[in-house]
């Protein structure tokens, strides 16, 4: 009896183990054919989707969405318990994914289309609200955990992170989040980008990549390494952005004229709704919301450098035990290790 205990115990292992891979392949291979139907039913029977579901089907926004969050959920069963995200950081992870799928794939998309203002409120969640909540939920291990293992090597490939690591620079990064806003922007750029169907995605998905690759790297709790850069830096990248968005702001709300004709020629969706209005609304949406969201990343991210100071060894240097007396002395907070 005592020898058949290790058999059976290897025998369920290999069970579950066979029972996942074949999850692993059916869940996908089943978003795969949901999004086939999703895409016949948004094509030849629109008048039946709900307001959730998609108004101009996308696979990249459907496959873009549903994948990660099934690897991030398949990740999290399968990750150590103590390496597990904490429940606000799921939340703040599918919270996140769901904001974005929100804008992208239900019918709010045909009101950005139609209205300036609608139009900012879209590239604010895509840009600044969704990847934001996505980088506080701390999912990139879930994912990888969760995702084939051919594409997590993949994605970890040398040619993979040295071609990603010139956008990982601090100015680079800070400058291309800024700079793509403004780009998308310019009148010029703007009309054809929303009257061209292929450039009209390709604004939107990258506003959803910069701002992933941005957010993620200034809420990264890590400190340095394995972080790629330090908490000053990702305070100043933070504090950095906020400046160049509050003057494209200024600039569309202070106009006295329509720079964005392209909304006259669709049809605006609120008629009453004047065209400076719009742009002042919109100038408004640009200004305010990711002034202070980059507000609310640097008091986090000196949240994670306050712990990641308290959880450090404590310096034998009497140099280092006087700057802590110091700073204890301004800040009332007590030195590091101190009852």
């Amino acid at each position: 009896m005592a020898g058949s205990i290790p058999i059976d115990a290897g025998a369920d292992r290999h069970a579950w183990a066979l029972t996942g891979r074949r999850c692993a392949l059916a869940v996908p291979a089943a978003l795969v054919g949901a999004g086939a139907l999703l895409d016949w039913t948004a094509t030849t029977l629109p008048a039946w989707m709900p307001v959730w579901l998609p108004f101009d089907f996308s696979w990249f926004a459907w496959l873009g969405t549903v994948l990660p969050v099934w690897w991030y959920l398949r990740g999290l069963a399968l990750l150590p318990a103590a390496e597990r995200p904490g429940r606000w950081q799921q939340a703040a992870f599918l919270l996140g994914m769901a904001t974005m799928w929100g804008v992208l794939q239900t019918r709010y998309l045909y009101l950005a289309e139609h209205e300036f203002f609608l139009n900012r409120i879209l590239h604010v969640v895509l840009h600044h609200l969704g990847p934001f909540l996505v980088a506080l939920g701390v999912a990139g291990e879930a994912i990888r955990r969760g995702m084939p293992a051919p594409l997590a090597r993949m994605l970890r490939h040398r040619f993979v992170t040295r071609a990603l690591a010139p956008l990982r620079q601090p100015f680079v990064a800070a400058f291309l989040f800024v700079g793509l806003v403004a780009l998308w922007l310019i009148p010029a750029v703007h009309f054809p980008s929303m009257i061209d169907h292929r450039l009209f995605w390709i604004m939107n998905w990258s506003m959803v990549l910069d701002g992933l690759l941005f957010w993620c790297q200034v809420l990264d709790p890590r400190p340095k390494p394995p972080a790629l850069v330090g908490y000053g830096t990702r305070a100043a990248m933070a504090v950095g952005v906020i400046f160049p968005q509050i003057v494209i702001g200024a600039l569309i709300v202070f106009a006295r004229y329509d720079i964005y004709p392209y909304y006259n020629y669709c049809g605006r969706f609120f008629p009453a709704i004047s065209p400076l209005y719009d742009q002042l609304v919109g100038g408004m949406i640009i200004w305010i919301p990711p002034a202070m969201m980059s507000v609310i990343a640097l008091l986090i991210v000196l949240t994670h450098l306050r712990r990641a100071e308290e959880a450090a060894p404590r310096s034998t240097d009497p140099r280092a035990a006087q700057m802590e007396a110091l700073a204890a002395r301004w800040t009332g907070r007590p030195p590091h290790g101190a009852a």
